[in-house]
């Protein structure tokens, strides 16, 4: 199933070397930026664990829907990994029905997770039941707890260029309009190009990103504050939109050139930007970020 995976060529070879050879930590850790795949790189690596002769069973594990497998995700706003999920594992991994090679476990975003639930996970690491593999996702191998990312085998993951990012929407969402602008804007990141292709918010918080790019190029304050406007009472679509916005300028400073942004105009939104949002996660009054942020990309 490793194979699927497109790109990471060096990253693939090196997994399939190690679980031929029987010679696989039992503890992997996948580090990529949002919309590289590790999520689905990780459901790869436990397929090809559990079902090495791959078929329906190893296409469930791709698919999130097999017993074998046991994901976790963090919870609420904040995404954050709490002890009891961990808990919930290690009572799982021994109850769960073995019908295959082994057992999987996988964690997603791991760097969401807090000390105490860090020290639970450690604490099975440490003495893992025997034929259970675990493999955590994390933004950066810096994100990670020490304690947790020494016990691992860590695994870098890199976008994909933008020729393959381009065939992969070609291929899996025939119906996008301009797959060479999104794979422009995502840099080859093909979960966050897929999204905005496939998801109806995402799709919208693009869209208004261009718009947003648009009324930059013109020097618009106007149209900049009614488009944002819309994000003053929304912080996840708010974050989302300014990281698109970013993305965007980052795009037309490299040369898209589909919005008129001068390379000035690219370089200070996608600056601002970055500032807008570290502000927001300090929990500042969103509503007057948003209004400054307008104001200062719009000189």
């Amino acid at each position: 199933m490793l194979d699927a995976f497109r790109g990471n060529q060096a990253l693939k070879e090196s997994l399939q070397a190690a679980l031929r050879a029987g010679r696989l930590s039992h503890s992997v850790l996948l580090c990529g930026e949002a919309g590289c795949g590790s999520g689905f790189a990780a459901r790869c690596l436990a397929a090809d664990y559990l079902y090495p002769e791959g078929g329906p069973q190893a296409n469930a594990v791709l698919e999130g829907r097999a017993a074998e497998c046991i994901e976790v995700r963090g919870e609420g706003a904040s995404g954050e990994i709490r002890i009891d999920a961990v808990r919930q594992v290690r009572r799982k991994v021994f109850e769960t029905a073995l019908s295959a090679n082994g057992r999987a476990v996988i964690f997603y975003g791991a760097q969401k997770m807090n000390a105490s639930s860090a020290n639970a996970l450690l604490k099975v690491l440490e003495e893992p039941p025997e034929g259970v593999l675990f493999v955590l996702t994390a933004t950066s191998a810096a994100a990670v707890l020490p304690t947790i990312r020494s016990r691992c085998a860590i695994y870098p993951i890199a976008p994909v260029t933008r020729q393959e990012c381009v065939a992969w929407l070609r291929e899996n969402c025939p119906d996008c309009k301009d797959p060479e602008l999104l794979a422009a804007v995502y840099d080859g990141h093909i979960g966050r190009a897929a999204a905005a292709a496939r998801e109806p918010q995402a799709a919208q918080s693009f869209e208004t990103a261009c718009q947003l790019a648009q009324a930059v190029a013109k020097g618009d304050r106007y149209r900049l504050m009614q488009l944002l406007a819309g994000y003053e009472k929304d912080k996840p679509a708010a974050a989302r939109l300014l990281a698109d916005l970013a993305s965007v300028a980052a795009a037309e400073l490299a040369g898209a050139g589909r919005f008129g942004m001068s390379a000035h105009q690219a370089a200070r939104t996608a600056s601002q930007c970055g500032e807008a949002l570290q502000n927001m996660n300090r929990n500042l009054n969103q509503k007057l970020l948003l209004t400054l942020l307008a104001a200062r990309i719009a000189r």
